[in-house]
């Protein structure tokens, strides 16, 4: 059962979103444990489908990210993006159960439910 839900999409390279992502975070008082970089991991990996990739155009990223508040369990939140758009998911199955109190404020924090 594949639980990955893209659960927003924004109009940014993944690094300037996850800068946008960690700050918003942060100002909710969660912290933030980077697990996964592809920029680190894929060193001379030459096997890519972007058009791009090898040069300075491409923008291929994918970040893991652990999410924490207090002595809750962490989230995990996955960044994915190229070609400037960068879509978020929070992993939530039932090896992985992502505690709904900070799922609720990761949401908040990125202002999906202003109302809140």
């Amino acid at each position: 059962m594949n639980t990955l839900t893209s659960f927003l999409s924004v109009n940014r390279p993944c690094d300037d979103a996850l800068d946008w992502l960690s700050q918003s975070l942060s100002r909710k008082g969660l912290r933030v444990l980077r697990t996964f970089d592809l920029h680190d991991a894929r060193g001379a990996l030459d096997h890519c489908p972007c058009p791009h990739h090898g040069t300075n155009q491409c923008d291929c990223q994918m970040v893991v990210l652990l999410v924490y508040r207090n002595a809750e369990e962490p989230v995990t939140l996955n960044l994915h993006g190229n070609d400037g758009q960068t879509w978020l998911s929070i992993v939530n199955n039932p090896l992985q159960h992502a505690a709904p109190s900070i799922q609720s404020s990761i949401e908040q924090a990125l202002q999906l439910h202003p109302s809140e």
